[in-house]
């Protein structure tokens, strides 16, 4: 029996076709997911009124486009989801395409985060950091930045000539000394030393101005100080000065000025390509043009703009994500829970609307021939691995897998995703396997871990890569065994070279005595290489940290008046044991749980153990 409310129909013979009847849908808000012949889901949409909407599909397929007619052909079985508004329904429709990915949906796989600047003005002494995520905690941000190495080289720029802190709150708090960057003269150490507060911020502000896009009142305030300091003789204050100008004009010359007002707003362009719908996103901050970004989906056209549109709204603008008040979008969006949705994540109003004015209008042409160039620009990896390993498919989704262990204890299966040939890291995994201790068994783990993915569900992978030969490919076929996935899989081992000393890596596939015929050096290999690095160190990495904490635990833990309780308190508060030693009987006092005569008794086994 379902938990949710739910309909099917021909459960018990999937293959055949699927005969729609009205009066077994309800006509209320609500999701509905078809499936095919395996029970896939296939698509996910959302509806005000289910009955209605799944009539549309099946009672009269005459005005259908032909992306809708391939989907109606291949449904075999439709669920129902009910919700309470219209809006949980499209909510839920967006998680759902998250999880699921469904082939027919538009799906936007390029979906991470951008870097930002922080900065935190809320703290005594604020500090500009890096992140990839908003959190509403009255920090400001600036950016999106599609390239996180050049957001960081401006960074680094600002930190030489803005002696702001670097150190995170945590290391603020603790810090007894001041940092490196103090004697680089980048910071003027408020940690631990007698800083004019009022100087350091009027170097925040000058910051924020910066980032805010004031960069000519900013450049004209700093002039003067300039000037008048060179006056006075102070010529070190007036270099300070120069330098801190000079950081301002290398930031902002690669900024172009689009609009006459100081808005932020993103721009929706799209355009077709003849391979499909490319998307081109600009980034409008102050009225500079900052960024911009390119998405593609294959096969789809202009008929499909308007859900397409209201789909890119809802994934990409998601929790977390940098939101600007007006997004300018190639066509009119008729719902307006989409606004009201953006509204509520951003916590401030959100206008998506039509380009109005010659001014963004011209923006919106701009980011059409962004979009327009979306496929030149891109002759993806995953077309390459698609051709090179005679796929099904491209591998948006690739799933790399490397079982460790260390003699034989500690077995553990490390799992790193990549989509559309970028990392991922979020999704890293690591799989233990307490039954296999001290087998050092590769192939028994491996099989085990596919038969754990497959209970976990999708997003399923559309490639599987293995560390490992024919014998570890065999084992994870195995796993898969009694089981409804087939999943595209490789496996990638280290091989005998034509020349004495060196080695070369061979790629094999599932039914294929020989390895693939891939040429070492070819970009194919290379990125293959990559992805087997990055789960051979994710999990060898893993690993150790875990011995090195049961190590260290275990000697704590042997100290008179520490068990696993309190080591597990201590562990919290500090990050390594050097720094239990370090701290003061007071530190050790206050933390929850532990008394004046057990902070002592404390203090005391750690000095003994470090004279030990």
């Amino acid at each position: 029996m379902k938990v949710q409310f739910g309909w099917e129909k021909n459960n018990t013979a999937m293959a055949e076709e699927f005969k729609f009847f009205a009066a077994d849908y309800p006509d209320s808000p609500g999701v509905y997911l078809m499936k095919n012949g395996k029970g896939r889901i296939i698509y996910v949409g959302k509806a005000k009124r289910l009955r209605r909407r799944l009539a549309s599909y099946f009672q009269k397929t005459t005005g259908l486009t032909p992306k809708t007619r391939a989907l109606v052909e291949q449904v075999r079985s439709v669920d129902v989801l009910l919700t309470g508004t219209e809006k949980e329904a499209l909510l839920l429709e967006s998680g759902l395409i998250k999880k699921h990915r469904p082939r027919y949906n538009v799906v936007l796989k390029d979906d991470k985060q951008y870097a930002l600047f922080r900065l935190d003005r809320t703290s005594e002494f604020p500090r500009l950091s890096v992140t990839r995520k908003v959190v509403r905690d009255g920090s400001v941000y600036f950016g999106p930045f599609t390239s996180a190495a050049a957001a960081r080289t401006t960074w680094k720029l600002l930190g030489k000539v803005f002696s702001l802190r670097k150190c995170s709150d945590k290391s603020f708090k603790n810090r007894i000394r001041p940092c490196l960057y103090h004697h680089i003269h980048q910071c003027y150490a408020p940690c631990v030393l007698d800083v004019d507060r009022a100087m350091y911020m009027d170097m925040v502000r000058r910051v924020e101005m910066l980032l805010s896009g004031k960069s000519g009142e900013l450049l004209a305030a700093l002039e003067r100080q300039m000037n008048t300091a060179a006056s006075a003789l102070e010529y070190e204050k007036a270099a300070m000065l120069r330098d801190q100008i000079k950081a301002v004009r290398t930031t902002v010359e690669g900024q172009v000025a689009v609009c006459q007002d100081t808005r932020d707003r993103d721009v929706l362009g799209l355009a077709e390509t003849g391979e499909g719908l490319g998307l081109g996103l600009l980034f409008i901050r102050q009225g500079r043009l900052l960024d911009e970004e390119q998405f593609f989906w294959p096969g789809l056209t202009l008929d499909e703009g308007p859900e397409v549109v209201e789909s890119f709204l809802l994934q990409f603008y998601g929790a977390g994500r940098f939101i600007p008040p007006v997004i300018v979008a190639p066509y009119e969006v008729e719902n307006n829970l989409v606004s009201e949705v953006l509204t509520e994540r951003r916590a401030g109003t959100v206008r998506v609307a039509v380009a109005h004015g010659t001014q963004e209008k011209k923006l919106l042409e701009i980011a059409r021939s962004v979009a327009r160039q979306v496929r030149e620009r891109r002759d993806t990896i995953t077309a390459r691995l698609a051709r090179a390993l005679n796929l099904s498919r491209e591998p948006a989704r690739i799933e790399c897998v490397d079982a460790s262990h260390l003699g034989g204890s500690g077995m553990r299966v490390g799992q790193v995703v990549f989509e559309e040939g970028v990392r991922n890291r979020e999704s890293s995994r690591l799989y233990s396997f307490p039954e296999l201790e001290g087998t050092g068994d590769d192939y028994a783990a491996l099989a085990a871990w596919a038969r754990r993915r497959v209970e976990s569900g999708p997003p399923w992978p559309d490639l599987v890569l293995i560390d490992g030969g024919r014998g570890q490919l065999a084992a994870v076929e195995k796993g898969l065994e009694g089981s409804d996935e087939t999943w595209e899989m490789a496996a990638i081992a280290k091989g005998p070279s034509r020349r004495a000393g060196e080695l070369e890596d061979l790629v094999f596939r599932p039914g294929r005595k020989n390895p693939m015929p891939l040429k070492p050096g070819s970009v194919e290999l290379l990125f293959l290489q990559k992805v087997r690095d990055a789960a051979h160190r994710f999990v060898l990495g893993r690993q150790r940290t875990a011995r090195k904490k049961t190590v260290l635990r275990s000697e704590l833990t042997s100290l008179p008046g520490i068990g696993p309780k309190t080591a597990r308190i201590l562990w919290d508060r500090f990050d390594s044991l050097n720094a239990m030693i370090k701290a003061e009987p007071q530190e050790i006092r206050s933390l929850s749980g532990i008394g004046k005569k057990k902070a002592e008794l404390i203090h005391a086994a750690l000095q003994k153990l470090k004279q030990s």
